[in-house]
């Protein structure tokens, strides 16, 4: 109990620097902070974990498939070198050339396909939900971190500071980013599994 715990205040000095009223604030705020942040940290180091092995695992396939949105001008020097190649050889021999030239032209506009174009929207856009939900579980670390500790000073300062700190937490609405942040997340995993079915659609 705070009245065996602290001696009673002289007489007109109930707010004074040291009272009993700002020390048992102190005590009182620092239990309730202890068990709402520890549960935030629990929250924010699990979903950052997450958020860094899922954003590594989109970036594989992202890194592989987005060079479909470009033209493979690998495959297109193979066609264009077995055309010169039958070409030469056929004058070499005396013969017309009897097969039809590819259409294939290094020069023209390329246009990805449609299915290539929406698998790596949904991937992209996967992989910034999911690296949003990693920068915002550092930002929210960082603050928690900072929110805990309280400078040194007289129990009525460090009241003083708790309490603006909290306002703050309630202000910025930290409660309700970190409850988002597991739906960042939900979302990036469904839009990587929508991306998934149409890549494997076709086949």
């Amino acid at each position: 109990d705070y009245e065996d715990k602290y001696p009673e205040d002289p007489i007109y000095e109930e707010t004074a620097p040291t009272a009993r009223v700002w020390r048992t604030y102190l005590d009182e705020s620092q239990r309730f902070d202890a068990d709402r942040v520890s549960d935030w940290r629990d929250t924010v180091d699990v979903l950052l974990v997450f958020a860094g092995l899922f954003s590594a695992v989109v970036s594989a396939f992202v890194v592989q498939f987005s060079q479909n949105l470009q033209p493979n001008y690998n495959q297109i020097s193979a066609y264009l070198l077995f055309e010169l190649v039958s070409i030469q050889q056929a004058i070499s021999n005396g013969t017309t050339v009897d097969f039809p030239l590819s259409s294939v032209n290094p020069t023209a506009d390329f246009t990805p396909a449609t299915s290539v174009a929406w698998v790596n929207g949904l991937w992209f856009t996967s992989l910034a939900l999911s690296l949003s939900a990693a920068l915002i579980s550092v930002l929210v670390k960082q603050w928690l971190h900072h929110y805990m500790i309280l400078p040194s000073g007289t129990p009525r300062e460090r009241s003083h500071i708790r309490q603006y700190r909290y306002m703050g937490l309630r202000r910025w609405q930290v409660p309700l980013i970190i409850g988002l942040l597991p739906m960042l997340m939900h979302l990036a995993l469904a839009f990587f599994f929508i991306g998934l079915v149409v890549f494997l659609g076709p086949m």
